[in-house]
């Protein structure tokens, strides 16, 4: 068998088979150390690395299991060689021939590595300059259509100005109607609130003065009037805010469609004349990937002609819807003025009514109250008799009541018994007769009390109605809208 490798680290080319037992015989073990050096453990440098230190632990005692051979005797043990085992064969990994076919074959590999980057520094090199032939000439390109993409959007833009400043006039002057209208509309709620606050002090009026007289059907007339009058300005300034929404939605258009162009406008002529050596210019990754336009030149032009014909056709319309508007306010003014006036009538008529039939209750009420004064006084006379007639049956009661204690037969019914008795009866007749007339004269004041009351209630009554009519109803009144502002000028 070949030896391979040095002698620490030698091993066979052909090892020898594993033997079937973990231990040799006991017999193997003992002729195997004859005429050997004795075992000495290892070196820490010849220790397995992998193996920790504490698993494999060194005898303190060396073991002797044969004697020297003569060729060691008389030597000391620090002049011997370790004895080293067969396992540290083991540690051999590679062959000299290895080691030589490795170093060929990196220099084979890096010889082909400097060839491939030669290649392709020179391929790269051409590359480089036609993309940059290629990149010149589509950049110029580029820049020659968004030249001509600007001039269009120039003509377009000077088109939507002329239409945006037509559309703002139309816009101001059916604005301006709109606010006469509702100036006018605003007017009409003065007198609308002077009929209903009239209806509702009328409503006030209490007891049998709550009539519907003809001052009541002349304010409900004037309320429809006034409020049919109003449907009629609403319906126009509900087409005026239409109308205005129309002609600011065509307005809002043409100044988006303006604002988008000038944005474009300001867009391409940047990039019409952006430069490899411009500031801001950057990377933005993927967005040669996105397609963000919605439109072809054919669709652009269409769109912004539609928007202009589209504001003609809403300035002609607030034009006839403002001459509508201005018809609508002189009638309505006229209607109003004319029932203001019938009412006016009607409640003079029915003040001078109330006022007569408040003098003649006066006069009832005066002598009323004069009877009332009589009356009680009467009253007073009875109640004044009545608190006379008590000592007298007190005095009555008193004599009655001591002669109950005369002793035995002193207890005599004399006549002056049966007067005593006789004397209580008819002082009890006449306090009960004197009541009863007290509760008569009582009853007749409450009589009067109550004609008062009512007089007085209904002198209330029309004195309220008075003051409602004349006070309240005609102080409201006074003043109506002259016509300038029921048309709608300030």
């Amino acid at each position: 068998m070949e030896l391979v490798g040095s002698t620490l680290t030698a091993t066979y080319a052909h090892p020898r088979p594993i033997p079937s037992n973990f231990l040799p015989a006991i017999s193997t073990m003992a002729s195997s150390y004859k005429n050997r050096f004795p075992h000495y453990s290892l070196t820490h440098s010849l220790s397995l690395p992998w193996r920790p230190s504490t698993y494999y632990k060194v005898a303190a005692i060396t073991p002797t299991l044969a004697p020297f051979s003569k060729s060691s005797q008389g030597l000391t043990p620090s002049k011997m060689l370790p004895f080293v085992s067969n396992r540290t064969a083991l540690f051999t990994r590679y062959t000299p021939d290895d080691w030589y076919r490795s170093n060929l074959t990196n220099y084979k590999e890096s010889e082909i590595s400097r060839h491939d980057a030669e290649r392709l520094r020179v391929d790269t090199s051409r590359m480089i300059q036609d993309k940059n032939q290629q990149t010149r000439k589509t950049q110029t390109e580029t820049t020659k259509n968004l030249g001509e993409r600007v001039n269009d959007i120039i003509f377009w833009k000077t088109e939507l100005n002329h239409e945006v400043d037509e559309m703002i006039g139309e816009t101001n002057a059916l604005t301006d109607m709109k606010k006469r209208l509702e100036r006018a509309l605003a007017e009409t709620e003065g007198p609308l609130q002077v009929a209903e606050e009239c209806l509702l002090h009328r409503e006030k009026r209490m007891g049998i003065d709550l009539v519907h007289d003809d001052v009541e059907k002349q304010l409900l007339t004037e309320i429809d009037v006034i409020h049919s009058c109003q449907e009629r300005m609403r319906r126009h300034l509900d087409k005026a805010i239409a109308q205005l929404a129309s002609d600011r939605a065509a307005q809002h258009e043409l100044e988006k469609d303006l604002s988008d162009k000038q944005a474009a406008h300001r867009i391409d002529d940047k990039c019409h004349y952006l430069r490899n050596t411009s500031d801001g210019i950057s990377y933005y990754r993927g967005v040669e990937r996105v397609d963000a336009t919605i439109s072809v030149p054919e669709s652009w032009a269409k769109f912004t002609d539609d928007n202009i014909m589209r504001s003609q056709s809403e300035r002609a319309a607030s034009s006839k819807l403002r001459d509508d508007i201005e018809t609508l306010l002189v009638v309505t003014a006229n209607e109003m003025w004319n029932q203001f006036n019938k009412v006016n009538v009607a409640f003079t008529n029915r003040i001078s009514e109330t006022a007569d039939a408040k003098n003649k209750i006066q006069t009832h009420l005066a002598k009323t109250l004069q009877e009332i004064f009589q009356t009680e006084m009467t009253i007073e006379a009875i109640r004044k008799a009545i608190r006379d007639k008590g000592p007298s049956l007190k005095v009555a009661h008193t004599r009655l009541d001591e002669r109950t204690r005369r002793p035995n037969v002193e207890l005599c019914r004399d006549s002056a018994q049966l007067r005593l008795v006789n004397e209580v009866y008819e002082i009890d007749d006449t306090i009960q007769s004197l009541q009863q007339r007290l509760r008569d004269a009582e009853d007749t004041l409450q009589a009067l009390v109550h004609t008062k009351a009512n007089l007085e209630h209904d002198l209330a009554v029309k004195a309220n109605s008075l003051f409602i009519d004349q006070e309240k109803c005609m102080g409201m009144r006074k003043t109506f809208p002259n016509t300038l502002r029921l048309v709608g000028y300030v």
